[in-house]
C-alpha cells in the first residue's frame, strides 16, 4: 500500500496555517458505475492531499441531475455550488468515453455557473486535471479539461495524469498499485497543493482584468450621472 509516501519533501512547503486553515480541495469524477476507476483514482488523489496537509472533499455525483432540468435549488445542485465555494482548490477526474470526457463529468461543470449573484465561484482556484483510460494512454480529455478549466477561469496547474488501462491499475479493495502512474498522481497533488498556498489570498490580484474594470468604472460614472440629473 500506497501508505506512508516517505519521500515527499513537505519541508518544501508553506505551513499548513498561513491563512488559518488547511488548503480546501474538491475533487470531482466522472462516473456513477459501482467500480468507477475515476472514482478510484480520485479517491486516492484526496489520500495524497491529506498527507499533504490539505482538507479534502469529494463531490458524490449520483443524483444530481441533468442541467437545467431542475430548479437551482435541488439539493444535489446546491451541495455542488457550496462546495465549489469552499473551494480553494480542486481536482477533476473523467473517464474517456468515445474520446472525450464523460456525460457525468460534464454535467457536474455545467450545473456551475460562471458567476453567482456577485461571486464568481470557480475564478481564481486551482485546479489539476486527471483522467483514466480503458485501453492505452490517451491525453484527450485532460485537454479537453483544460480548455475547461480556462473557460471557469481557474488557475490550472501544469501537471497533469492519465492513467492508461485504468482495470489493472487497482487492486481489489480499490486501491491504486505502486507504478510509475502513481508516482505522477503523487506529482500532481503535491503541485497542487504548492500552487494552492502560493495562489491563495492573492486571487483578486492574479485575476483582475483591465477590461473588467474599465465597465465597472464606466457603469458607475453613469449611475451617477442618472442620480445627478
Amino acid at each position: 500500500m500506497n501508505e506512508d509516501l516517505p519521500n515527499l519533501d513537505l519541508e518544501l512547503l508553506p505551513p499548513n496555517d498561513e491563512d488559518g486553515h488547511k488548503p480546501r480541495i474538491l475533487l470531482l469524477y466522472g462516473s456513477t458505475r459501482e467500480r468507477s476507476f475515476s472514482r478510484l483514482l480520485t479517491e486516492e488523489a484526496a489520500r495524497i492531499l491529506r498527507l499533504l496537509g490539505a482538507e479534502t472533499m469529494i463531490f458524490e455525483p449520483s443524483g444530481l441531475p441533468l442541467p437545467d432540468d431542475a430548479p437551482g435549488d435541488h439539493p444535489k445542485v446546491r451541495e455542488l455550488l457550496d462546495l465549489v465555494l469552499w473551494s480553494e482548490g480542486q481536482v477533476w477526474c473523467s473517464p474517456e468515453r468515445h474520446g472525450s470526457m464523460s456525460a457525468v463529468f460534464k454535467s457536474q461543470i455545467d450545473w456551475i455557473p460562471l458567476t453567482l449573484g456577485a461571486v464568481r465561484p470557480t475564478q481564481g482556484k486551482t485546479l489539476a486535471v486527471m483522467q483514466v483510460c480503458g485501453g492505452s494512454q490517451s491525453f484527450n480529455t485532460v485537454n479537453q479539461l483544460r480548455v475547461l478549466g480556462r473557460w471557469m477561469r481557474m488557475l490550472t496547474i501544469p501537471n497533469q495524469s492519465s492513467v492508461p488501462k485504468a482495470f489493472m491499475e487497482f487492486d481489489e479493495a480499490g486501491r491504486m498499485k505502486p507504478s510509475s502512474y502513481y508516482d505522477r498522481v503523487v506529482d500532481v497533488m503535491e503541485e497542487l497543493v504548492k500552487f494552492t498556498r502560493l495562489v491563495r489570498g492573492r486571487e483578486a490580484f492574479l485575476v483582475d482584468r483591465y477590461s473588467e474594470r474599465k465597465e465597472s468604472a464606466e457603469e458607475l460614472s453613469k449611475r451617477v450621472n442618472q442620480r445627478s440629473i
